[in-house]
Order: C-alpha cells, then sequence, then structure tokens
C-alpha cells in the first residue's frame, strides 16, 4: 500500500467525524430568517436551530415552495448521514481490536443497513407522490440509529454524534410527512 493511500485511510474516520459539521454549516442569513414553511416544519421539532441549522445546509431549502419540494431536503440529508455512517461503522470494524466491539460495530451496522434502505423507499415514496409510508420510513430510521447507539453503548464518540444527527434528521422528516396526512 502506497504512502497516499495509507494517509488517506488514516484520515477518513476524522473525515466522518466532521462530516456533520460541515453539511450542517448553513449561512447565518438563512437560520435568522427562515421561511413560513420552515418555521412551521421547525416549530414543531424538539430541536428548532437544530432543524433550521440542518434544513439550510442543503441549497435546496431556500427555494422550497411547498412540502413536496421541501421533503426532499431532509430525506436527503438523512440518506446522506446514514451512508456516511455505514462507511464510518465500516472503517471501526477494520480497526476493532475485539471481539465484543466487532459485535457491537456489526449490529450498527445492520442497523444502518435498515435505515439506508428505508430512506432509499422514502425517496420511492415522493416520486410516485403517493406519502402514505413516509412517516414510518422515517421511524424506521430513526429506530436504526436508536439501536446502534445502544448497541454500542457510547464507545465511540463519533458515532454517536452520527447517531443523534440521524434521529434529529430523522424526527424533521417525520414532521414534513405529517404535513401531508394533514392535507
Amino acid at each position: 500500500m502506497s504512502n497516499f493511500t495509507y494517509a488517506f485511510l488514516r484520515l477518513i474516520p476524522a473525515l466522518f467525524f466532521f462530516l456533520p459539521i460541515v453539511i450542517f454549516h448553513p449561512s447565518y442569513a438563512a437560520t435568522t430568517n427562515p421561511t413560513q414553511l420552515v418555521l412551521l416544519v421547525c416549530r414543531r421539532t424538539s430541536d428548532y436551530a437544530f432543524c433550521v441549522e440542518s434544513l439550510y445546509s442543503d441549497l435546496h431549502t431556500s427555494n422550497a415552495a411547498d412540502a413536496y419540494q421541501l421533503a426532499y431536503v431532509p430525506f436527503r440529508l438523512a440518506y446522506l448521514n446514514a451512508t456516511a455512517t455505514q462507511h464510518h461503522i465500516a472503517t471501526l470494524l477494520k480497526h476493532s481490536s475485539s471481539p465484543g466491539q466487532s459485535q457491537r460495530l456489526r449490529q450498527c451496522s445492520r442497523d444502518y443497513e435498515k435505515a439506508t434502505s428505508a430512506l432509499e423507499r422514502a425517496f420511492n415514496d415522493l416520486d410516485s407522490e403517493t406519502f402514505f409510508e413516509l412517516a414510518d420510513f422515517a421511524g424506521v430510521a430513526a429506530h436504526s440509529a436508536a439501536d446502534c447507539q445502544a448497541a454500542s453503548r457510547g464507545t465511540y464518540t463519533s458515532l454517536a454524534v452520527m447517531n443523534e444527527n440521524l434521529k434529529g434528521l430523522s424526527e424533521i422528516c417525520n414532521v414534513v410527512a405529517k404535513l401531508f396526512s394533514a392535507s
């Protein structure tokens, strides 16, 4: 293995630790003056600031004229988080030093397979404009992150942050999904 490849592989865990910071770094103007639609959604979440910052980390949020256009944003962010977390878990698993750690990480890997699968199906639901199962898919993603957190027992700080982010993004997805059942 070349020195460059080895050096790059050593940086991957740091990349996944800082990925949430990069993804969730919105402009100050957008977060201090959110649209009415973003206000409607974020006021119904448990963490208003996380919601606004997350939504405005995606450039499509400012132009979202309705719930349908906005719905793609949190589901896309949740999917990006889930796939990045899957890669992070795979990296941790490669460097795992004990059978117990490996077992917990394999459980997290299975949990995140469920999450990414559910989020992919959510995109299909959005594309077909049926919206019937969006809340269910968001729930699967949130439970998968919670299950991983329980399995990992807080062993990995970076994984804990990614789990919390997915739970928060899933909550936003759930609130957006409920906008469709209310109409």
